[in-house]
């Protein structure tokens, strides 16, 4: 096991990005349930458990599981709450386990593990009887592991419940062996992402923002609608920055979602922001050609869409991966005109066509750092070694835009993670090792399609970074590279 790999006591555990994923089990909420297990902790189960086991999504797996249970709107509030709980403070709930047992979480059965991290989140942290937390934990482990792991389960669970959070919080901090594992045990963060993350605030100069960013990674965000110009009204309330987002109206959004026919949807600010950057980064041309090189799952395809159907512009997609192409084609249905996906990997689609294109936009495979509100296991999950994976690829499909552009043309590099490995790396990286192309100033052209001023620092770089904790948005980057004619550099 290599360094990357092993857990930190913050309860990171690093995984290789090529190891082979397990199906994820297709009765999600379906599976034995003792009468005594309420639904929606059942559901919350075997979401974390899938979680865990076959490296599924929670966003993506909780909603289909809550809806195959048939979960009133009080019990998928409660699934969604143990759910997304218990695996954003993953790690600290791993060492409060370990303290309890006398064992490394590690070192605990995983179908076991995960019920423990479920009934410790509802002692610690929800105002669920302890008893009650308890008692669905054992029959849950009863039914999964045996009457020998129920007992254990039984056993752990009650020795938690007889301290407070607070002692527990103290005790584990107290065996921490730096102040970075002590944060983290805090704030739920592995090491290596709050040292990440403090490099990139750093950049900036505020480096003193960093317990503000990693307690926003915690709270879970309010639901951003697009309207999709041309085609819908953004509604109300309107959000601060993006003239196309507003909030949702309340409740399930999905009743506005459905009578828009597909025209108003959810969609973070941040990504409204960097696709409308690109939109604005020059004056729009009569017969130009777009690109979206990295485009599932659809919603930034979508709304450069819509403004390419105002201008007659002719816009283009790219997926590698066939499922989420179809995602692509399926947030294209509510734009009017047609839109060509293709299915190829990106690096070969710009190589087979350059100098086509006026406008890119790579929004880059990345480690997702700057999403951990949305989805809060991807903190354990990823390790340094998928930063070191992937950012030759970053590098490779930023290269790869530059030749596919006509000269003059631009592309936006985006991320969503504030990793500089990711960021400003790749792009300097790029700027090294090429003289035909120029970076403008991005934080200009943001600025210039917001509703409102927005501070985004002023290192002098011309990238932008966007942040939870101060834009209410997730941290997406954006840096726009403009190709320079080969006779003028210019």
């Amino acid at each position: 096991m290599t360094g990357e790999q092993r857990r930190d006591r913050s309860g990171g555990r690093g995984r290789s990005s090529e190891r082979t994923r397990r199906p994820v089990r297709a009765q999600v909420g379906r599976g034995p349930q003792p009468r005594t297990v309420q639904p929606a902790r059942r559901v919350a189960y075997d979401v974390i458990r899938a979680v865990g086991e076959s490296d599924a999504y929670a966003n993506l797996l909780l909603p289909s599981a809550i809806a195959q249970a048939q979960l009133s709107t009080q019990d998928a509030a409660l699934a969604t709450e143990l759910t997304y709980g218990t695996l954003r403070r993953c790690g600290t709930y791993d060492a409060i386990i370990s303290s309890a047992a006398g064992r490394a979480a590690e070192d605990i059965d995983p179908p076991v593990l995960d019920a423990l991290r479920l009934a410790t989140h509802q002692i610690l942290s929800t105002r669920v009887a302890s008893h009650a937390a308890v008692n669905e934990a054992v029959n849950i482990v009863a039914t999964e592991a045996g009457r020998g792991a129920a007992s254990f389960t039984n056993a752990v669970l009650r020795r938690i419940s007889r301290d407070t959070p607070g002692q527990w919080q103290e005790r584990i901090e107290a065996e921490a062996r730096s102040d970075d594992e002590r944060l983290g045990l805090r704030t739920a963060h592995p090491v290596w992402i709050i040292r990440a993350l403090r490099r990139a605030l750093a950049a900036e100069g505020r480096v003193d923002e960093l317990e503000e960013l990693l307690e926003a990674d915690n709270i879970s965000p309010e639901v951003t609608l697009v309207a999709l110009p041309g085609l819908a009204d953004p509604g109300q309330p309107a959000r601060p920055y993006a003239p196309t987002a507003f909030g949702s109206p309340g409740g399930n959004p999905q009743a506005v979602i459905e009578a828009a026919g597909g025209t108003i949807r959810v969609q973070d600010e941040g990504s409204q922001l960097v696709a409308l950057a690109l939109s604005a980064a020059r004056p729009i041309a009569a017969g130009e050609r777009w690109l979206d090189l990295c485009a599932g799952p659809g919603g930034k395809t979508a709304l450069l869409a819509a403004i390419a159907h105002q201008h007659d512009i002719a816009l283009e997609a790219n997926e590698v991966v066939p499922a989420r192409a179809g995602l692509v084609r399926k947030a294209l249905e509510a734009v009017p005109g047609d839109v060509t996906v293709h299915e190829s990997d990106g690096r070969a689609l710009t190589s087979a066509h350059p100098d086509r294109f006026d406008r890119i936009l790579v929004d880059a495979p990345c480690t997702g750092l700057g999403a951990l509100r949305r989805r809060p296991e991807a903190r354990w999950r990823k390790s340094p070694a998928d930063v070191a994976d992937l950012t030759p690829l970053q590098t490779e499909l930023l290269g790869g835009a530059i030749d596919a552009l006509v000269p003059g043309g631009i592309v936006a590099y985006v991320t969503c993670s504030p990793h500089l490995a990711e960021t400003s790396g790749v792009v300097a990286e790029v700027l090294r090792t090429r003289d035909d192309v120029v970076e403008l100033d991005a934080a200009a052209v943001l600025s210039s399609v917001t509703n409102s001023p927005i501070d985004l620092g002023d290192d002098g770089s011309g990238h932008v970074q966007l942040w939870p904790h101060r834009h209410g948005t997730d941290a997406m980057f954006l840096a726009l590279l403009q190709r320079t004619s080969p006779e003028t550099g210019e």
